[in-house]
């Protein structure tokens, strides 16, 4: 029921979340809060086809902390070198809607108030068709991110006004899990139950995997798939925009 989604100027219903951040750079827990018994890292897909699909096509090894660039043989994630694998890359801080109404059905039956929830939408996105008076809004302030705020219930996460953006953070008024689909990221990390965790491991359609809360997604986390010399010339992490970029871009 997306009509019941409203803005919100109740940013101190945030303030939980910035205490609970932290850890060393790429730390799951930098992203979606500390302090929940479990963890789940959700793939987004790469077109229709899941990251193990992908590192079995391209001789890689899945495994929780993979890393797109490592599963294509990339030295880094704007590389210019030519990919192990020719098919569009995963999209970045967006879940594909039919993972997200899997997602949210799951999530609806760990929290005991599915009807009052929060979700912030990054403040930067230019194509997203805002009610009137939505971003004179105060805005929930994170570490190097500022995200418009909204309220109401989990059904109605993804309103029409959001584009094709799914919420990027989301969390029920008892606090029961969090979500953070983080815009650089390619995978949505949740925090919650054991239970939660587990039955998010057994949700057909969902490719997931579970994390700790200090487990790394840096660029350089994947330690399993070995990876090219960086360019010459670049700096770590830094990269060219090569081929695969090219494709990444042309996806969105």
């Amino acid at each position: 029921m997306s009509e019941e989604l409203r803005p919100s100027a109740e940013i101190t219903a945030a303030d939980w979340i910035g205490p609970r951040l932290g850890g060393a750079f790429g730390a799951v827990r930098r992203t979606v809060p500390g302090g929940f018994a479990a963890y789940a890292r959700i793939f987004h897909p790469a077109d229709d086809h899941t990251w193990a699909e992908v590192a079995a096509a391209t001789g890689r090894t899945a495994h929780p902390l993979m890393q797109w660039h490592a599963l294509m043989g990339l030295p880094e994630p704007f590389s210019r070198h030519e990919p192990l694998w020719d098919g569009y890359p995963p999209e970045l801080g967006r879940l594909d809607p039919a993972d997200f109404v899997r997602l949210r059905t799951v999530l609806a039956r760990h929290t005991g108030t599915a009807d009052a929830c929060w979700f912030g939408l990054w403040e930067g996105y230019g194509a997203v068709d805002l009610p009137p008076g939505v971003a004179a809004l105060p805005h929930v302030e994170l570490p190097g991110r500022e995200y418009l705020l909204f309220s109401g219930a989990l059904d109605g996460a993804w309103p029409p006004w959001f584009a094709d953006r799914s919420p990027n953070l989301c969390w029920p008024a008892d606090r029961a899990w969090c979500l953070a689909s983080e815009i650089d990221f390619d995978s949505t990390l949740v925090g919650g139950s054991t239970a939660l965790v587990g039955e998010l491991l057994r949700t057909p359609g969902l490719e997931v995997a579970a994390v700790g809360p200090d487990d790394s997604l840096a660029v350089d986390a994947d330690r399993v798939n070995p990876v090219p010399e960086p360019d010459p010339g670049t700096a770590p992490g830094g990269g060219r925009r090569g081929p695969w970029w090219r494709r990444s871009w042309r996806s969105r």
